[in-house]
């Protein structure tokens, strides 16, 4: 049996004078938000041992604070009041030029950076040691999960159209999940023993996946999981085929202007589609069978370039390969879910919007008119 100090040898019992960076640039899709939440959560007890998740003040919360730090440095603008962003690169460095021991900067919209703002990075973090930590998954649990997370971000394209976008490498997701191109970018200058790529385990691997991948992060983050006892209960669930298709029409349904303003996010995307429907059960959404070659083809790519660098691997290679359902299992088109399925997650979702517009004590009026519009066009079909 190993060691605690064999299995994560960069720990320390105390502040080390030498500063590391991390940066975890994703993959998205791989547990970044369940591992962003638990760095906020355990924030404290981590600097106690010289692992420092920062913030800009006390009053805001770690993981906004870094989404606006990777925002600025990418020279981006969105997800917020216009400017929301600005400045938040320059008090990172600052503050982080100040920690001693580690730092952890984390935000999966970093991974597909161009290599003229990772050299800023490392530029404006010179003098300490920089380490890069990436998630990876295979392509089959990849692309599905994408395609979902692209509708809850508002888009409104089908999953046809979004599966020959990313074969044909034209859209941003196709770009974060290329592992050797990102890690080529991000490696840059850098000893393959800084990089760090985590695999993400398969459903069944053990009994808690999630804490297996936690501990597994700790080991590419230098840290002990003892020090963040504090578990946290967040899960980007999946939607099940009628749950997306819902969401996709609602977002062609609902205007712009008003999803920019937060309240569609508020509403829809976070409370109705991650707080109630996430996790029903009509249907997987899954990589077509025609998909598979191009996937694993992928897949062993990526295994030559991780296997070749020399990086630090944890976990296990081999689950970068997708793995086909058994022979004989269907494959149902998320494109032409029943209208009995949508129909039933329509239903629950306007109870679930009823309940919050009768709880909320000044709901809105407008945006009600808008759901219910929006019911009325369901009742109609």
């Amino acid at each position: 049996m190993t060691s605690r100090s064999q299995r994560f040898p960069h720990c320390q019992t105390e502040p080390v004078s030498k500063r590391r960076v991390y940066v975890h640039i994703g993959a998205p899709k791989t547990g970044t938000s369940y591992v962003q939440d638990r760095l906020a959560l355990n924030s404290k007890s981590l600097a106690v041992h010289g692992v420092h998740y920062l913030s800009r003040s006390p009053i805001i919360d770690p993981t906004l604070f870094q989404f606006r730090v990777a925002l600025d440095l990418l020279g981006q603008d969105w997800g917020g009041t216009p400017g929301h962003a600005k400045g938040a690169w320059d008090a990172f460095v600052r503050r982080a030029r100040h920690r001693s021991g580690s730092v952890i900067l984390s935000h999966e919209i970093l991974a597909p950076a161009r290599p003229a703002y990772v050299d800023k990075l490392k530029r404006d973090l010179r003098g300490a040691e920089i380490h890069v930590v990436y998630g990876a998954r295979d392509l089959a649990r990849q692309v599905p999960a994408a395609w979902q997370e692209s509708i809850k971000q508002g888009r409104k394209w089908s999953y046809r159209k979004f599966l020959g976008r990313m074969q044909a490498g034209d859209v941003w997701f196709h770009r974060a999940f290329d592992l050797p191109n990102v890690l080529n970018v991000w490696s840059a200058g850098l000893p393959p023993e800084h990089v760090h790529v985590v695999t993400v385990p398969r459903r069944g691997v053990a009994e808690r996946r999630g804490e297996l991948l936690w501990h597994r992060f700790c080991e590419a983050f230098g840290i002990d999981p003892a020090w963040a006892p504090v578990d946290s209960d967040r899960a980007n669930r999946s939607l099940g085929m009628a749950e997306t298709q819902l969401l996709r029409r609602l977002n062609r349904g609902v205007e712009r202007t008003a999803r920019r303003q937060g309240r569609y996010d508020d509403l829809i995307r976070d409370l109705l589609m991650e707080d109630q429907l996430g996790g029903r059960d009509s249907g997987l959404v899954r990589l077509p069978p025609a998909l598979f070659p191009w996937a694993e083809e992928q897949g062993e790519r990526w295994i030559e370039w991780v296997e070749q660098s020399g990086v630090h691997l944890v976990g296990d290679v081999s689950e970068l390969r997708p793995l086909a359902p058994p022979e004989g299992t269907p494959w149902v088109d998320p494109d032409k879910v029943s209208p009995k399925k949508q129909l039933d997650a329509a239903v629950a979702a306007l109870a679930v919007m009823t309940q919050e517009a009768a709880r909320r004590p000044d709901p809105d009026q407008a945006f009600l008119n808008k759901v219910r519009v929006g019911a009325q066009r369901l009742r109609d079909r």
